[in-house]
């Protein structure tokens, strides 16, 4: 392995090692006796009389671990943890539950309901902690109509997500048919209500993390109706939902900003993007390259994204004769599936750089920061201007498995897949680029 491809694999795990939930967790909220600090204010725990935890996506059980450290010994919290897989035991006193994603399952409504039935127990002098990370929207449900199967729901979500909408746009629809979803947890939830949020969603659009359970929704039911008419989804509706959507005055509006509900509410992001970007950009200034952050190909197809931040790259270099550099970008790159390989959209913005870093001093590594990329067992994969012409030695045409959509074998014959196992974590995916 070269030089800069163990540079670029120990920025990786310097960033991942970073990004920790449970210790970001305790640093955040940095407790002090009966006090925490959210968004910048105060929180006596001493003020309430019970403590619970609502934690839902793909890293609740990290998150439920890091609250309960936090409040132990002192204040004691139970309550319930939804999650696609359990990675380990629960903290004592939590309700560990498996649902589906990304569509939801029976373990899906199971979820929803325990979580309606828990918060209907809350009143006033108890807190409730929800804990949010990605995937939540299908881990948790429960139509507003409890005559509404689970397959219906099943059918809307593949309808929405196969029909070109944006996420905002299937998140309008969605949320204004459940009663988790848009606020709607919020108002289920008689008790001081605080939101701490672990998500790779761009600032501004925090209610798109798990559909936004405990935020006003600024969505309402026209814009609902809106997307369902722009994208011509009425005949190809189940019924129960076809028929809201013929008479829309029989939606229920989703609750807004002047809601009670959510005067006892405070909301904060954990971990976001700027928390992937820093701890990158210190591992890579440490290691003596000059560094240069880059959010710009968050959505673009794979292979305008390796152009544009090879060109960055590139860029750097000439700025900087003599010195060794680095691009740190994130976001996700889309990558159409064409192939019935084994892969996911880090090995393949990967395997598109191949050949065009080849013979130059360059290495580029991107994996997923859950430890998962598509259909892989591995995060992502690393490469350098060598990997071109160690393949085809071994008779590997990368074009031929980027087809195919088979980059992780691709990868793994070289024995440059780069595999963590699941981190529990869920923030964008990380891209590094270095040049000498």
């Amino acid at each position: 392995m070269t030089d800069l491809k163990q540079t670029a694999l120990e920025i990786a795990r310097e960033t991942l090692a970073a990004i920790d939930i449970p210790a970001t967790l305790r640093r955040k909220l940095a407790r002090s006796d009966s006090r925490i600090r959210v968004n910048n204010a105060d929180l006596d725990l001493a003020a309430f009389q019970r403590i619970f935890v609502i934690s839902i996506g793909k890293a609740s059980v990290a998150m439920a671990r890091g609250i309960t450290e936090t409040l132990s010994p002192d204040f004691p919290a139970s309550g319930i943890i939804v999650a696609p897989a359990l990675d380990g035991s629960a903290p004592p006193g939590f309700r560990a539950m498996i649902a589906g994603h990304p569509l939801p399952d029976e373990g899906s409504f199971a979820a929803g309901r325990a979580i309606l039935d828990l918060l209907a127990t809350t009143g006033e002098h108890d807190l409730v902690f929800f804990l949010l990370s990605g995937g939540g929207s299908a881990m948790v449900e429960q139509p507003l109509d409890p005559r509404v199967t689970l397959r219906e729901v099943q059918e809307l979500n593949r309808t929405l997500v196969t029909c070109g909408a944006s996420i905002d746009e299937i998140n309008a629809v969605r949320k204004h048919l459940s009663a988790v979803k848009g606020g709607r947890l919020a108002v289920a939830a008689a008790a001081m209500k605080v939101t701490l949020g672990v998500t790779d969603v761009p600032e501004g659009q925090e209610s798109a993390l798990a559909s936004g359970p405990t935020l006003p929704d600024p969505t309402t039911v026209r814009d609902a109706c809106a997307v369902v008419g722009r994208y011509g989804l009425l005949a190809k509706l189940p019924t129960p939902f076809r028929l809201r959507f013929e008479n829309p005055e029989t939606i229920p509006e989703t609750p807004k900003a002047a809601n009670p509900a959510f005067a006892r509410a405070k909301f904060q992001i954990v971990l976001g993007r700027h928390d992937l970007f820093h701890p990158a950009h210190r591992a890579a200034e440490a290691a003596e390259f000059v560094t240069m952050c880059d959010n710009t190909t968050d959505n673009w197809p794979v292979a305008k994204a390796t152009d544009f931040l090879l060109e960055q790259l590139a860029a750097l270099k000439r700025a900087n004769p003599g010195k060794s550099v680095a691009v740190i970008a994130d976001g996700e790159v889309s990558s159409p599936v064409t192939g019935n390989g084994v892969g996911g959209r880090n090995l393949a913005f990967v395997l598109d750089c191949v050949p065009k870093i080849a013979g130059r001093q360059i290495a580029v590594l991107s994996v997923g920061t859950d430890g998962i990329d598509g259909s892989s067992p591995a995060a992502g994969g690393v490469a350098d201007g060598k990997t071109l012409a160690r393949a085809l030695a071994q008779g590997l045409d990368p074009a031929d498995y980027f087809r195919r959509s088979d980059s992780y074998t691709f990868f793994q014959k070289l024995g440059d897949a780069v595999t963590t196992g699941p981190t529990g974590n869920n923030l964008r995916d990380l891209r590094i680029l270095l040049a000498d």
